[in-house]
């Protein structure tokens, strides 16, 4: 009776095979033949869904569009050598690995990522083995010895996670349709280049555009204020006024009769106000305050965070959830106390077991698949400075959120000179509260620092003692962070001006948690967005593919969203998956006709003359760029010794005749070198080693 665990990737394998006590280190495999459960791993996505030209359709041609597989076909892992795609060696061998055990095993238990992507990874696999076998399913929040124990001991029914493959599978087919409908669809419009688009990615860049446009098309205004002071019991009492100036000289007029004049108090509002702690991390937040505190990208993070589950540190961080469940409350003060022997937080973590624990993170109805990110009980150590400050993140904001609110008294005061209204707000704080643990105004969530205001009762009367007209200027929207990026995906729907369409996206956005950062990177990668200093902003052909499509479907965040809330749907089992898989079917279509017939703008300056006929213009494809004239015959391959030309590459060999330095190309021995590419009169190319510089002379002593 052979039992076979299958987890995501080997390191995870070896942390279950430890605390079950098997042994013996096979090749793909953990465990001997005297043994009857033996614990394997996947690397990853093993198996993949086929590309076009698995399906016949070679090349971008409209008369292939759009492709709509019924069924997908399940291929393994591709890699490409040389100018070709095949099967990745390593993914090959794994899977046969796989397959031999599984065909001997009684039951499978699935240990992969407790989680839509992991629960991906195993069903394909599964799927593409043709395997009937029985599973079960162990669904873990973290990977310390405690808690695998636990979840074998309470092992569920493979089944219970139907409607999670369903969904999982669904969101991976319709990116494959849109993105591969969309890229081919606008790239064979274009006539030129290969143009990328996907189903969260593209409205994605269309936020980042939209505010980029908005901020370098925002007409600054000019107003003045007037701010006056005055003291009161030896301490200056500063006010602004209620009405702003369009122009200097009225303004300036105002001065010069509030400085004649005495302050009048005319209010006076005091009102005591708890500001209850953050909820705790789930990934985004904790994406989102790195990016703030850090500037660490939201890919950074992640793979981080990842480090440290697998270290045992910390629990699932792919969490979209910001709550703990009833059962796990019962942990809290076991984590805090670790935390006694953390010096970067041991006094806050002394002072917080001092007092009664705040309940705000605690609710069952809002933990999704997963709770909010907690440390585990683990006692740190051997840490990168990068792990710890994101550990101390997350370990603050524990203690933060099981803090007492900080509680803080609000003045408001009102007063007049003649006329002209003046107010002014002040801040004591009575308790320090969660915001004792990071220092008072750390965080970003407080609406004001602390300003304390000298005593006044209404009524009383106050010489101005300075009068002065402050020159300001109206400040468009910030260019988008990483941060405030992630938020604009998390609540997408904030802006919409449809109600309905607010509504139907309210709980999801666009993109997921354990998505965001890999579309943000894709962005990077398509070299659609880049960073100026710790700003997004577009590039000029980033900028040039949002032009063409902010107004077509591909682009809108209120459909992106409500596809999200759909899978969501699935994953509950509210409504079948055939019905979303129907709707991405039409809307592929409809997608792919709209770009098809859209038109492009064509830049003459990007036109680039073939090399060898000296007449047409060179076209640039997904695998080659060639001469549009297809009796000329001229074309440069894009894979020159396992890397990929860019498109700023190609367009250096074409009008410089050299390429920027090419580093790390591979001999056909495997051997690793860096060259030039040059382009030749007749057309052809041809390597160009850099010279090495000469040895220095020694000097004789």
């Amino acid at each position: 009776m052979l039992k076979v665990i299958i987890a995501e990737k080997p390191s995870v394998a070896r942390a279950i095979a430890h605390v079950l006590g098997i042994s013996g280190q096979q090749d793909g495999y953990i465990g001997g033949s005297t043994v009857d459960t033996v614990v394997t791993w996947a690397i990853g996505h093993l198996v993949t869904f086929a590309m076009p030209e698995d399906y016949g359709f070679s090349g971008f041609k409209r008369e292939n569009l759009p492709i709509l597989p019924e069924p997908f076909r399940l291929i393994p892992r591709q890699t490409k050598k040389g100018k070709e795609t095949d099967a990745d060696a390593g993914a090959l061998k794994q899977l046969n690995v796989i397959k031999k055990l599984f065909d001997q095993c009684n039951e499978i238990i699935v240990a992969t990522d407790a989680g839509r992507e992991g629960e991906l990874i195993f069903r394909l696999i599964y799927k593409y083995l043709n395997c009937q076998k029985p599973f079960k399913r162990l669904w873990i929040s973290s990977l310390t010895d405690k808690a695998i124990k636990n979840g074998f001991e309470n092992l569920k029914n493979g089944s219970e996670f139907d409607y999670l493959y369903q969904a999982a599978r669904s969101r991976s087919q319709a990116d494959w349709l849109v993105g591969i409908n969309a890229s081919q669809a606008l790239s064979i419009t274009a006539g030129n280049g290969v143009y990328s688009l996907g189903r969260v990615q593209t409205p994605t860049l269309a936020m980042i555009c939209k505010r980029y446009s908005e901020h370098k098309n925002f007409q600054t205004q000019t107003y003045f204020q007037i701010q006056v002071e005055a003291e009161v019991e030896r301490k200056t009492l500063k006010m602004l006024s209620d009405d702003k100036f369009e122009e200097k000289a009225s303004g300036q007029e105002t001065v010069e009769i509030v400085r004649r004049n005495k302050l009048e108090i005319t209010e006076v509002d005091t009102r005591t106000v708890r500001e209850e702690p953050p909820l705790l991390y789930d990934l985004t937040g904790l994406q989102k305050d790195a990016n703030k505190r850090l500037n660490l990208s939201a890919d950074e993070t992640l793979a981080i965070a990842q480090s440290l589950y697998e270290k045992k540190f910390i629990s699932y961080p792919r969490t979209g959830s910001r709550y703990i469940s009833e059962d796990i409350w019962e942990e809290i003060p076991a984590l805090v106390e670790t935390l006694l022997v953390y010096t970067p937080l041991k006094e806050q973590a002394k002072r917080l077991l001092k007092n009664r624990l705040n309940k705000r993170g605690v609710n069952d109805l809002k933990v999704t698949d997963h709770h909010a990110l907690l440390i585990t009980d683990n006692t740190v150590s051997g840490l990168s400075t990068k792990e710890e400050s994101i550990y101390k993140l997350i370990a603050s904001r524990i203690l933060e959120t099981f803090s007492a609110p900080c509680v803080k008294e609000v003045t408001t005061l009102k007063a007049r000179s003649r006329e002209f209204q003046f107010s002014s707000r002040g801040v004591d704080v009575i308790e320090t509260g969660w915001r004792g643990v990071n220092g008072m105004f750390d965080n970003e969530n407080s609406e004001e620092p602390e300003i304390s205001l000298p005593y006044v009762e209404k009524g009383e009367k106050h010489a101005v003692q300075s009068a002065q007209l402050l020159e300001k200027q109206t400040k468009p929207k910030p260019l988008h962070t990483e941060a405030s990026l992630l938020s604009a995906m998390e609540h997408a729907g904030k802006e919409l001006e449809n109600e309905d369409e607010r509504k139907a996206i309210r709980e999801s956005g666009i993109g997921t948690p354990a998505t965001r950062a890999s579309i943000i990177e894709t962005l990077f990668s398509r070299d659609y967005i880049e960073r100026r200093k710790k700003s997004l902003v577009p590039t000029a052909k980033g900028l040039k593919v949002y032009e063409a499509v902010k107004e077509k479907r591909i682009a809108d965040v209120a459909m992106t969203g409500m596809w999200e809330n759909t899978l969501l749907k699935i994953e509950n089992g509210e409504i079948p998956f055939e019905t979303f898989d129907k709707s991405i079917a039409i809307y592929s279509k409809q997608i792919t006709e709209e770009l098809l017939a859209m038109d492009f703008p064509k830049d003459e300056k990007e036109r680039t003359v073939c090399p060898k006929c000296q007449k047409a213009a060179v076209k640039l494809f997904e695998k080659v760029a060639k001469c549009s004239d297809e009796t000329c015959g001229w074309l440069l391959f894009r894979n020159i010794c396992g890397k990929t030309l860019s498109e700023k590459d190609i367009k250096a060999i074409l009008t410089n005749k050299k390429s920027s330095l090419l580093k790390g190309l591979k001999s056909k021995a495997e051997k690793t070198f860096d060259a030039y590419i040059v382009l030749k009169d007749d057309g052809s190319t041809e390597f160009e080693f850099p010279t090495r510089p000469s040895p220095t002379p020694r000097k004789r002593g």
